[in-house]
């Protein structure tokens, strides 16, 4: 389990390579859920996401003879983004896995930053190929299964904690469990009294499946929300949610994109359904938790384009 003086170190040291992220409140989002509603606008940070921030702590934590092999990542798009773009900055040689259900404008933004990338059928592949390459020399920086990454991860949490208001419940979306486990550890040491829940879509529950297992699981995927497809989640993170957060809820991708939709409608920002589906998540919130709350949402990114929404948007029949 990480530490808030793992969060607190990883701030420090990545300070200068990323956004601080607007936490603002949102009059749009308080009106239409009838509560106060805070937001955390991570799709502001650099290359568009959270990832950034792991990354970026795993890229400085390097030596030498790892910075001059080179670094390997499997992304279902952020990730992937994320690695490249900042390992460009620092000077390291990066090498992307992607699937190639991985959105177009990803896979463009890794090629743009000078990554090497390599596409492969599915995520099970993906993850299949990283670790050859890894066993070939190049280091690992795994989006989800690093202290070090769920550490930079973590410091959303800790700018959250600094700069919102009074806040009762705090909405997380889960992939394989980085964000989530880094964010629940510095509210937990900031503002102990805070729920954290984790938001998932449906065909991308391996948190949820691992937590009714009682352990990771291998997960079978088809969610659209290809950010948020892990196939499994790891111990690490298993461990942060099943201690610290107080329930998982799954979204169908179909809200999820509603979701997309009703954030640019009300909130006037730009996500994709990773962030999306945390305002269908949060109604279902105030039902547990009643009309006293005062929610949290982090907006954990907005790498999508309007024909990919349109496309989605017409694939649900939505309006």
């Amino acid at each position: 389990m990480i530490s808030i003086s793992d969060v607190q170190a990883a701030a420090e040291q990545i300070a200068e390579h990323v956004v601080r992220t607007p936490t603002v409140a949102s009059p749009g989002l308080t009106a239409l859920l009838g509560v106060p509603v805070t937001v955390k606008l991570e799709l502001l940070q650099r290359t568009g996401s959270f990832k950034a921030r792991g990354a970026t702590a795993r890229l400085l934590a390097l030596c030498e003879a790892e910075r001059a092999a080179g670094v390997v990542a499997v992304s279902g798009g952020n990730h992937g983004i994320a690695l490249a773009v900042m390992a460009a900055a620092l000077d390291v040689k990066a090498t992307v896995v992607m699937p190639m259900s991985a959105p177009a404008r990803s896979v463009e933004m890794v090629k743009a930053a000078g990554a090497s990338l390599r596409l492969t059928d599915d995520m099970d592949g993906a993850f299949a190929l990283m670790t050859r390459l890894q066993a070939e020399g190049l280091t690992l920086v795994h989006p989800f299964d690093d202290p070090v990454v769920i550490a930079g991860q973590g410091t959303v949490g800790l700018e959250f904690a600094e700069d919102a208001g009074d806040l009762t419940d705090v909405l997380v979306s889960i992939g394989g469990g980085g964000l989530i486990s880094g964010v629940a550890s510095a509210l937990h040491a900031l503002r102990p009294g805070v729920r954290i829940w984790g938001v998932e879509t449906e065909g991308a529950q391996a948190m949820s499946e691992a937590l009714a297992a009682g352990r990771p699981v291998p997960v079978a995927l088809s969610s659209v929300v290809t950010t948020l497809s892990a196939p499994s989640v790891s111990q690490l993170t298993y461990d942060h949610v099943s201690a610290l957060v107080t329930e998982v809820l799954v979204i169908p991708d179909r809200e999820a994109v509603q979701g997309t939709l009703d954030l640019a409608d009300h909130a006037k920002v730009w996500t994709e359904p990773a962030a999306g589906c945390l305002l269908p998540a949060a109604r279902r919130v105030l039902e547990h938790v009643g009309g006293g709350a005062r929610l949290g949402l982090v907006l954990c990114g907005g790498n999508t384009t309007t024909r990919e929404v349109m496309g989605w948007v017409e694939r649900f029949h939505l309006r």
